[in-house]
């Protein structure tokens, strides 16, 4: 039953990444719109790296709701790391920034005495360390968690089998045994580990960031029971309660030129005939591995959009790739392939990635399984072939490919190292029988389509996640003091 308290406050403190920060913003207004009893304060910064993601967020918020206050923290600017420690730790220095400026802002917020009552902190996964400050406000602390069920469950059970049993696990990197992890259906073989679990310089980053998960009052978790359903029924006893309540996607799209010529070149192309290829707010590659996929892409023969970035300067702190000029792209690709595919294929810069993939022409993507990408490409039917990079971007891989068959594999196991180490290269022929399947494979493209109709249901009322909502805000008034 929903209790009868009339009004209460929550805070939300996202992370200012782009994959963390807009579907945190989507919560907010999930919130707002489902019950009017909740007035949700965001505290907001300004990052060096997605500066503009985050002012672009900011006034997408202030015709959403008054019930939505954006409070803007003193911006933050990162001292440039010395070593490969302190790059690896620079979450810390970020998180020991923000904690006395959201203690102060909360402070006011509800030092009125006509202020609804506090009933929770809702914190981005990688800012457990602030659950410190709601505990010194008496409220409960909530992980928002912005990847999917099936990996919150690996990295809890890493770090259990690391406190437990000194499992290590960069020693287990080059094995060919599995692993049995309770959120997978099948075992995961270490070679798909993700790269933080499999990089000593990560290591206490990662024991410092599981454990504070364990700390949280609960957790809301960007997914939808209907795709993940193995996973959510592995915590039906867990001692905390989880709530799927996506999938929480920015569908809005962008109006400039850019946008403009690149959906009406795809108006002019055959229906489902387009591999779309995108690799995130900060997917790059190197020359080699650059040409390899143009020589793919060629020899396959395939109608393409290429989303290219060219790489941060390497003396860069956390840069964001860049387009390339088209002086550069000249340079950078196989002589002549610009001209030899100009009538099947479109070599671009940044792409509004949910146009593209809402567009009747879109055909496949070839992805690096980035949650947020994940869940856009199943909310539009679009079958992936599985390219993962970094960050939990290989679990995602294993979890689309081998359990629920929403997709192809070009690698599952390839890692970018953006911080430490080098990058294997991979091969043109490897990827060409990828996207060769992605665009064959009737059974996937089948189950990627009835997964879309799902993920469409699912909020509205009677879905599974509408009601995990609804259970949600019951909590946070339940918490409310009388």
């Amino acid at each position: 039953m929903m209790s009868n308290k009339k009004a209460a406050q929550v805070v939300l403190v996202p992370s200012p990444g782009q994959g963390h920060l807009l579907s945190t913003l989507q919560f907010a207004k999930l919130l707002v719109n489902h019950d009017h009893r909740l007035t949700v304060n965001i505290m907001l910064f300004k990052s060096p790296v997605d500066s503009k993601t985050t002012s672009t967020a900011t006034n997408s918020l202030h015709s959403e709701s008054h019930r939505i206050n954006v409070i803007n923290l003193p911006d933050y600017t990162p001292k440039p790391p010395s070593s490969d420690s302190e790059r690896a730790s620079s979450m810390d220095a970020l998180i020991d920034f923000m904690k006395p400026h959201v203690r102060e802002a909360v402070t006011k917020l509800t030092g009125s005495p006509s202020a609804p009552p506090l009933a929770a902190f809702v914190l981005d996964m990688f800012f457990t360390s602030m659950i410190e400050i709601a505990k010194d406000f008496r409220v409960p602390a909530l992980v928002f968690f912005t990847s999917g069920a099936t990996f919150f469950g690996m990295t809890l059970h890493m770090h259990t089998l690391r406190v437990r049993d000194n499992l290590v696990a960069y020693e287990w990197e080059d094995s060919d045994s599995e692993l049995t992890i309770p959120t997978f259906a099948n075992p995961f073989p270490w070679r798909n580990m993700p790269t933080f679990l499999t990089r000593k310089q990560w290591d206490p980053i990662f024991m410092s960031y599981a454990s504070g998960l364990k700390e949280a009052d609960g957790f809301i978790i960007n997914t939808f029971e209907e795709l993940e359903s193995y996973a959510i029924h592995s915590f039906h006893d867990a001692a905390f309660p989880v709530y799927p309540v996506g999938p929480l996607l920015n569908l809005s799209g962008d109006d400039d030129r850019a946008s403009e010529t690149i959906i009406k070149w795809l108006d002019d192309q055959p229906p489902s005939s387009v591999v779309f290829l995108c690799f995130g707010s900060r997917g790059w590659f190197h020359q080699e591995q650059v040409r390899e996929i143009a020589r793919a892409l060629e020899d396959s023969g395939a109608r393409f959009l290429w989303s290219l970035r060219k790489p941060p300067p390497e003396d860069s702190f956390m840069g964001a790739p860049s387009d390339y000029s088209l002086p550069e792209l000249t340079e950078l690709l196989p002589h002549g392939f610009l001209d030899r595919t100009a009538e099947v294929g479109r070599v671009i810069g940044w792409a509004p990635q949910a146009q593209i993939l809402a567009h009747k022409a879109t055909g496949g993507f070839v992805s690096h399984c980035g949650w947020n990408s994940t869940l856009e490409s199943i909310y539009y039917g679009v079958p992936i072939a599985a390219w993962p990079l970094y960050a939990e971007q290989q679990s995602n891989a294993f979890q689309l490919v081998r359990e629920l068959k929403l997709g192809v594999e070009i690698s599952l196991e390839f890692k970018h190292e953006l911080m430490f180490g080098t990058t294997r290269v991979l091969s043109a022929e490897k990827i060409e029988k990828g996207i060769r399947n992605l665009l064959t494979d009737t059974e996937v493209r089948k189950r990627m389509k009835e997964m879309s109709e799902k993920s469409r249901s699912t909020m509205k009322e009677g879905g599974c996640s509408y009601s995990h909502l609804g259970r949600l805000i019951d909590y946070l008034m339940d918490k409310v003091s009388v």
